[in-house]
């Protein structure tokens, strides 16, 4: 019989680890947060190039802080991937925290997640930048469990290390730094991994009980946008063209666009 929990996605998030939140202390450190980049690499490139340039006028330590959701609807996710395991710009350290869509692939690989369901999650993009074409699997291999072999052993092994490997939040003296938000009611210690990354209304409703700036992504919008202590710097790369990061620099902010 099948497992009806799986059909309907109850039970999200069993036999996953929790991931790590990281405290930082952001004294004399510019950072520099950048939305969500779902495959586009060129505009993550020239994103890169304003921030480095950006970055030459300004002393002491630099950090970029990656928001998650690296992968799936845009052309390059693999490369993108690449790109992040590298080392970062020269004079500059960089975190990258998880999104969803990296716990959704991962969910994938690890058989928590149907390949139905992952593409519906915009994967088709993320397979193709893999040099795999699902469609051509399913005219090859009759037996999704071969398909989905083929799939998961082209994946390279760093690839899923690093995914496996990234933190869920970062909290500053001043700031938050997380995915799609926080439950502003409870403890950081106590969020769940789900809501760090899935969270919308329960977030934007009580944002008025934030405590600290909160830089989040995951839900696009036109342009950077800071609604009180909620700051959301995902503008929909992936769609429109747009990567954007918020520079944070002795307590002020200022935004940076690839274009």
């Amino acid at each position: 019989m099948r497992n009806l929990g799986g059909l309907f996605g109850l039970g999200k998030g069993a036999q996953r680890e929790r991931r790590a939140r990281l405290r930082l202390d952001t004294a004399d450190t510019a950072i520099y947060a950048i939305g969500d980049v779902h495959g586009c690499l060129d505009e993550l490139l020239s994103l890169e190039r304003a921030i480095v340039a950006d970055g030459a006028e300004l002393p002491g330590r630099k950090l970029i802080v990656m928001l998650g959701d690296y992968v799936d609807r845009g052309p390059a996710s693999a490369q993108v991937l690449d790109h992040l395991i590298a080392a970062p710009p020269e004079g500059f350290e960089r975190i990258c925290l998880s999104g969803n869509h990296e716990i959704q692939m991962l969910d994938y690989i690890d058989g928590r997640l149907g390949l139905i369901e992952w593409l519906g999650l915009g994967s088709a993009a993320t397979l193709l930048s893999y040099g795999i074409d699902h469609e051509r699997l399913g005219q090859v291999y009759r037996s999704p469990s071969q398909i989905d072999e083929v799939i998961r052993k082209a994946i390279p092994v760093e690839h899923l290390a690093f995914l496996r490997s990234l933190p869920i939040l970062i909290e500053a003296p001043r700031y938050i730094f997380v995915h799609a938000g926080i439950r502003p009611e409870v403890e950081l210690d106590r969020q769940s991994d789900d809501d760090l990354v899935f969270i919308r209304s329960a977030f934007y409703e009580r944002a008025h009980l934030l405590q600290k700036y909160v830089v989040h992504g995951h839900t696009p919008v036109d342009e950077a946008t800071r609604d009180g202590a909620r700051i959301n710097i995902d503008t929909g790369a992936f769609y429109s063209g747009k990567l954007t990061a918020l520079r944070i620099w002795q307590d002020k902010g200022r935004y940076l666009t690839n274009r």
